[in-house]
């Protein structure tokens, strides 16, 4: 099936691993032009190299979304080398912050909402200008089951990750009359790398509230993401699609 996005530039944020380079790379599979961004340097580095195996054209930036100057110099490098970009999916989040909300640190509530959703609206923001005045763009935000339930320990997250789904749907009626959609992902639990450093008797509960009883796969999260990225969802835009296994449905 062809996508219709072959040389649409794609930025996805947080790919330099997990499950944001699954998602460059089937993008790249799909003929984008691919501009990798994450903090990590050396992921940054490695996910280039193997989308450049594919022959497929691409450049990578180490960039903190929180910055606001390390953004805006990374899509003026982007528009120098073609256009502006296209496609953003917004990946890059951190989930380490796990707490009750009395013994939560103040420090680490704001850092997470500083990255989950005050980035997503930095970048997010620098990138509608532009896909307004080409009259299309294709804007995927990584929410969570967490910020569509809210989660035991995860004020901070939840918190962060509900917000960008008000952002979404905003953005989406801001952009639609100019052809831009915005969409939010609300996962559940998804095998990447890091995964397996969960607890076993944590992982084994989470499993079994799936009705797969096993975690999402990311090629099966990102092939998700590639079709909300494509012509092919030109009509669906603010929405949230739940790639959660089930996990967010009652049972008893």
């Amino acid at each position: 099936m062809d996508l219709g996005i072959k040389d649409k530039v794609a930025l996805i944020t947080g790919s330099g691993g997990g499950l944001g380079r699954i998602v460059a790379l089937q993008l790249a599979q799909e003929g984008c032009k691919i501009v990798i961004a994450d903090v990590r340097k050396e992921g940054v580095d490695k996910v280039v190299e193997e989308i450049k195996g594919l022959n497929v054209e691409v450049i990578g930036f180490q960039c903190d979304i929180t910055k606001t100057d390390q953004i805006e110099a990374m899509l003026a490098e982007i528009t120098a080398k073609w256009k502006a970009v296209d496609i953003l999916v917004n990946n890059a989040a951190v989930l380490d912050n796990m707490a009750p909300i009395e013994k939560m640190k103040d420090n680490l509530w704001l850092r997470d909402i500083a990255v989950n959703l005050t980035g997503t609206y930095y970048i997010t923001k620098a990138c509608f200008t532009a896909m307004k005045a080409q009259k299309w763009g294709r804007i995927v935000t990584m929410s969570s089951v967490a910020g569509a339930l809210g989660g035991f320990g995860q004020a901070s997250y939840s918190a962060s990750k509900s917000g960008v789904i008000g952002l979404m749907r905003t953005v989406a009626l801001e952009g639609g009359r100019y052809n831009i959609t915005a969409n939010s992902i609300v996962g559940g639990i998804i095998a990447t790398e890091i995964y397996p450093t969960i607890r076993e008797d944590m992982r084994e509960r989470l499993e079994k509230r799936t009705v797969f009883l096993r975690p999402g796969k990311p090629a099966e999260i990102a092939d998700s993401i590639v079709f909300l990225c494509s012509e092919r969802a030109s009509y669906v835009t603010g929405t949230e699609m739940y790639l959660t296994g089930g996990i967010h449905l009652f049972t008893f």
